[in-house]
C-alpha cells in the first residue's frame, strides 16, 4: 500500500549558507577561548584562556590559548595550543636540566 504526499506549499527562509562566512573563514572553534585573532599582541595572546573549568574531581583545570615561548636568538613567538601543538612538543623535547635542576630550554 502506498500513500500519495499532498504537495504542500510551506514557506522556507531563505538558505543564507550560500552567502554567508564559512565557519573557517569565521575562526570558529567548539571552545571559545581557542579562537585565533591574529591582531592581538604577543602580551594579549599570553593572557588569553582556552578552557578554565573544574574537572570530574573538581579540580580546576587552566590551558592557556598560547604558549609564548622565547628562542635563543631571543625573538618571542605565541604558540596556539591547538594549531601549533606539534612544534609546542618540539620544544618541550628540547628542554633539558642543568646540574641544579633548573631547566634549560636551549
Amino acid at each position: 500500500m502506498t500513500k500519495k504526499l499532498n504537495n504542500l506549499h510551506q514557506p522556507v527562509s531563505h538558505d543564507y549558507q550560500d552567502t554567508a562566512p564559512t565557519v573557517k573563514e569565521r575562526n570558529l572553534t567548539a571552545n571559545p577561548g581557542d579562537v585565533i585573532d591574529e591582531s592581538k599582541t604577543l602580551e594579549e595572546k599570553a593572557q588569553q584562556i582556552a578552557v578554565n573549568v573544574p574537572d570530574i574531581t573538581g579540580d580546576q583545570i587552566t590551558v592557556p590559548t598560547y604558549f609564548v615561548v622565547e628562542y635563543p636568538d631571543g625573538t618571542k613567538k605565541a604558540l596556539h595550543h591547538v594549531k601549533d601543538a606539534e612544534e609546542i612538543s618540539d620544544v618541550i623535547r628540547a628542554a633539558r636540566l642543568d646540574e641544579h635542576g633548573d631547566r634549560i630550554w636551549w
